[in-house]
């Protein structure tokens, strides 16, 4: 059973994607030659050389001192604004080494990410993928089937945006094969439900770099282009069009519409595995894909993939493991700034990451300090640097919001989960290099 778990968790850490390849590629061509490397992350499931010894009764308050102590000072940090809530588990017991109003809710960002990927891993295997369809329609049409891949690509030549994507162009060919050259391409991305873009979103953050419309038909993450730096409000059409092109047939009209029932298949890719889809995810903190993944949550559990539907899918699911994330979750990226969701919720989450084989993926797809994803280029000054290579988790942004999740062995191996929330932050760069203080200094700490 170890070793199945240390191959799914290994796979799932070479399976991010092409973004936070490079991303972490350019920052360690920079990085100090002291920066040390990211352990495997088996050492996140208790598979560590060292064994790790188990806390005794009498200890628990001692080493609840002892966190306490060293955070005081880290968690005071200007950066953090007025209002900081935070949690610290111990993973082992599932013991409070602190909490810091840390059963309040507050708005999570990002780190709600993390929600999704535990929901979606409960209901689903790591190894599910997501197939796209092209089906027969009427008078010389095909229809692009979604069926809620966000990484399916439109790329022709080259590595798509995301490792492992499926791509138009096989479907193409597999027309191609089968003497197809359509008169007009329609997109049927009727699989997900309700508005395409969330009312709980601002008006600015649709179309842009981190938000597009969530559409089941879409390539490159909602991208119009696999190049593309801005999505798309329109993703669904673009993929259409990209389909066109690839069939050699660019100027055929694309259109919205919906396959008729029992329509013939002609043609199917399938996305790369869920495991992988995670790892992109939450190393680039990729909202587009958070979306599309709730869904996921929402057709298993036969409920409405839209957005508040998703969420509720995602709760619930959560709720049914003991980690009940209330009623303030509303989107499944955290780009909502109405969600709410407390530390308390979040280190639990991780804590069921780090113990329960069917959600140990994630360790795999969290980001390593000063070395990939969200944080490669962060840990690489100051204090914060005895965190490189040790502290893995999910960063959160929002306007006024900082947020930080993941997990960290101290210096006496016990692997620690931990969750922070600074809602009144003012300068983000501040508020970032206040939190991964607070972080290294976990690390740092053999307390009690």
């Amino acid at each position: 059973m170890l070793l199945v778990l240390l191959v799914l968790v290994l796979c799932a850490a070479a399976g991010i994607g092409a973004y936070a390849t490079t991303r972490a590629a350019r920052h360690v061509d920079a990085a100090p030659s002291t920066t040390p490397p990211p352990p495997p992350p088996s050492a996140y499931l208790g598979a560590s050389d060292a064994p790790t010894p188990a806390p005794t009764p009498t200890s628990t308050p001692d080493r609840a001192a002892g966190v306490t102590r060293a955070l005081a000072a880290p968690l005071a940090a200007g950066g953090l604004g007025q209002r900081v809530r935070a949690t610290v588990l111990d993973v082992t017991t599932g013991v409070a080494l602190l909490d810091r109003t840390g059963a309040v809710p507050a708005a999570p960002a990002s780190t709600a990410k993390l929600l999704t990927a535990a929901a979606l891993l409960t209901v689903r295997q790591p190894t599910d993928r997501i197939t796209t369809t092209v089906r027969a329609g009427a008078n010389g049409a095909v229809v692009l089937v979604g069926g809620g891949d966000p990484t399916l690509s439109g790329a022709t030549t080259g590595d798509p945006p995301y490792a492992g994507a499926a791509r138009l162009r096989d479907l193409a060919s597999q027309l191609r094969a089968a003497g197809v050259r359509p008169t007009r391409v329609l997109v049927d991305d009727s699989l997900f439900t309700g508005p395409d873009v969330s009312p709980s979103w601002a008006a600015e953050d649709v179309p842009t770099d981190y938000g597009a419309a969530i559409t089941a038909v879409m390539t490159d993450g909602g991208r119009d282009t696999p190049d593309a730096t801005i999505r798309s409000a329109t993703p669904d059409l673009a993929a259409g069009h990209e389909l066109a092109a690839a069939l050699g047939v660019p100027d055929a009209p694309v259109a919205r519409g919906r396959a008729a029932a029992g329509a013939t298949t002609l043609a199917r890719v399938r996305s790369a595995p869920f495991a992988t889809l995670i790892g992109q995810m939450l190393q680039e903190s990729d909202n587009v894909i958070a979306e599309c993944l709730a869904r996921q949550v929402a057709l298993t559990e036969h409920r409405a993939p839209s957005f508040l539907g998703a969420a509720a899918s995602v709760r619930t699911v959560l709720t049914g493991i003991g980690l009940d994330p209330g009623a303030g979750l509303v989107d499944g990226s955290g780009l909502a700034a109405a969600d709410r969701v407390s530390p308390r919720v979040l280190a639990g989450v991780l804590r069921a990451v780090a113990t329960r084989p069917g959600l140990s993926a994630i360790v795999g797809g969290l980001p390593v300090a000063a070395w990939s994803g969200t944080l490669a280029d962060r840990y690489v000054t100051g204090s914060a640097r005895s965190g490189a290579g040790i502290v893995r988790a999910k960063t959160g942004t929002l306007s006024g919001v900082s947020a930080l999740a993941g997990l960290v062995h101290d210096r006496s191996g016990r692997l620690l989960a931990f969750a922070i929330i600074a809602d009144r932050a003012g300068s983000t760069a501040a508020a970032e290099a206040a939190l991964d203080a607070v972080a290294a200094r976990l690390a740092d700490c053999g307390c009690g």
